[in-house]
């Protein structure tokens, strides 16, 4: 069935709430907590320095988004304005990244049940990962968000909705119950100060500490600007309005944990606080038992209505990456009358699978998916300013003021954070991105190497550019992991530095792909029709 069948039914509201319904998942339940243990009060710093950084980053797809309006966009821009090696290695970061939060969100609902005061309880979380009984119904939970997505869109579009209202009121009445009910306004300076383990533990926050994890989904209305009305208007409305949103939710919730924290259980730092799950154990040890019980409801659906929007966001960009020639084209066709990728969401619900069996807990890969989300982040800047020379002609798409600034600092914000992740963290993603190369290889072999070096000169910079941050990170300071040929300080001005030398280097490779003249037909010939992949 033709891609041309998406259905355009989804409207401002619903792509915005679709955008907060990712944003807004198990990220909230646990990401103050994790924040406070690393960076103590100075936690706040972090949040707002990664909102900012994902604003950056959100405008400039949102500008890629209301130009190209295709599902499972966000992994298709670099290879319209790169080729295909840049663009392989853009759409398997992000796939990675992406499809693998669907179970983390089931996890976390399990292990927020193991907190519940009943005995059975107990047997789903050990204290460091699920059990067999908590896997089992992770498992489950999995095969619902796949169920709700299964029939239509607008049966997902009006279930997340419904849910995300919800889950924007219980993260606000977390906040306001714990400062009116336990507010010790003395936790911010204790124990240490306001920055008790130094500024490097608040930028290694961002990256680790599921701040940046917590920040994803603001790429969900961009994958559904296929099936937006009006996506040049809507699709950036709703990127930067459920970043706004969600940022002020995170704000208040973590100013609430720490002041909630009663100073008894400060005795052995921040970083000694140890609660499995986290405001639900807060409030009960405030006698707010009213909130427990609504936060232990909550815990499954607010990471449920994240996973049920990435069971939609990601067989998109199945569908994207099998446009881009990196699928089998199976993979790529849509149900006749329920207009969804079903083929792609089957396959996204057996790697979901895959993971729940590999990964075990919600912390385990809340790093992981970050980095490899930055990594995917970083070729969205270059795209979107080479795509404005080399598809220039799309006079009708948005255009967001000031992009010559916002890109290259996007760029370099999302270089920062990768390198704050530290090692071996960031060698350990990066190896990831090579398991996927064979995938490539043999794709471009099938093809008959159609292009292939001129794919590769335009993309060599991002390769180059992940050998650099590996390296700056294997010899970077000791704060961050290193092994300190790199003194503190001067790590990040190598890093910041040289990221804006790559930044050039990939504005001046971009090329004009035969995709970007598929867009343009399409755009001229007001034909409701994705291009077709092959350069």
């Amino acid at each position: 069935m033709s891609v041309k069948e998406l259905q355009r039914k989804m409207g401002t509201f619903g792509l915005t709430m679709t955008g907060v319904g990712s944003i807004i998942g198990s990220g909230w339940l646990f990401g103050a907590w994790k924040a406070a243990k690393v960076a103590g009060p100075a936690a706040l710093v972090a949040w707002v320095i990664g909102m900012c950084a994902i604003m950056l980053i959100g405008l400039v797809y949102a500008e890629l988004g209301g130009t190209f309006p295709e599902s499972g966009g966000a992994v298709r821009y670099a290879q319209y304005s790169h080729g295909s090696l840049a663009g392989f290695i853009a759409g398997w970061a992000n796939w990675v990244a992406i499809v693998s939060v669907i179970p983390i969100e089931a996890e976390a609902s399990m292990q927020y049940m193991s907190s519940w005061p009943v005995s059975w309880a107990h047997v789903i979380y050990n204290g460091s990962t699920l059990t067999p009984v908590g896997i089992a119904g992770s498992a489950v939970l999995v095969l619902v968000y796949f169920l709700l997505n299964y029939w239509t869109v607008q049966l997902f579009s009006r279930v997340n909705s419904f849910i995300t209202i919800f889950k924007l009121i219980i993260p606000a009445v977390t906040a306001i119950g714990l400062i009116v009910a336990g507010f010790h306004s003395s936790n911010f300076t204790r124990t240490g100060g306001f920055v008790p383990n130094g500024w490097s533990s608040v930028l290694t926050a961002i990256a680790t500490s599921g701040i940046i994890f917590a920040f994803n989904g603001f790429q969900s209305p961009v994958n559904f600007a296929g099936e937006a009305k009006n996506p040049s208007r809507t699709v950036p409305r709703a990127v930067v309005g459920s970043i706004l949103i969600s940022g002020v939710i995170y704000l208040l919730l973590q100013t609430g944990f720490i002041g909630a924290v009663k100073p008894s259980m400060l005795s052995g730092g921040w970083s000694g606080i140890s609660l499995k799950s986290p405001f639900a154990d807060l409030a009960m040890a405030l006698g707010l038992n009213w909130l427990a019980i609504v936060l232990f409801a909550d815990a499954f659906i607010s990471p449920s209505g994240t996973g049920i929007t990435y069971t939609a966001t990601t067989s998109r960009m199945v569908f994207g990456m099998t446009e881009n020639g990196w699928f089998p084209k199976i993979f790529g066709t849509i149900h006749p009358f329920y207009k969804v990728p079903r083929r792609a969401m089957w396959l996204n619900l057996a790697i979901a699978y895959v993971f729940l069996v590999l990964f075990r807990g919600w912390g385990t890969l809340a790093g992981v998916i970050s980095v490899a989300t930055l990594i995917s982040y970083v070729t969205g800047p270059v795209a979107a300013v080479s795509l404005r020379k080399t598809a220039g002609s799309l006079d009708s798409a948005l255009r967001v003021k000031g992009m010559k600034w916002i890109a290259p600092a996007a760029f370099m914000l999302a270089s920062l954070i990768l390198y704050w992740a530290k090692w071996p963290l960031t060698g350990q993603v990066l190896f990831v991105m090579v398991v996927g190369l064979p995938i490539f290889l043999y794709y471009q072999a099938k093809d008959g190497w159609k292009d292939f070096g001129r794919h590769v000169k335009s993309g060599l910079w991002l390769v180059v550019y992940l050998v650099f941050m590996m390296a700056a990170s294997y010899f970077g300071s000791t704060k961050f992991g290193g092994i300190g040929v790199l003194p503190y300080g001067v790590d990040m001005i190598v890093v910041a530095v040289g990221s804006l030398v790559f930044y050039a280097w990939g504005i001046r490779s971009g090329l004009r792909t035969s995709d970007v003249q598929a867009v343009q037909n399409r755009v001229s010939a007001k034909v409701d029709v994705n291009p077709s992949i092959g350069d």
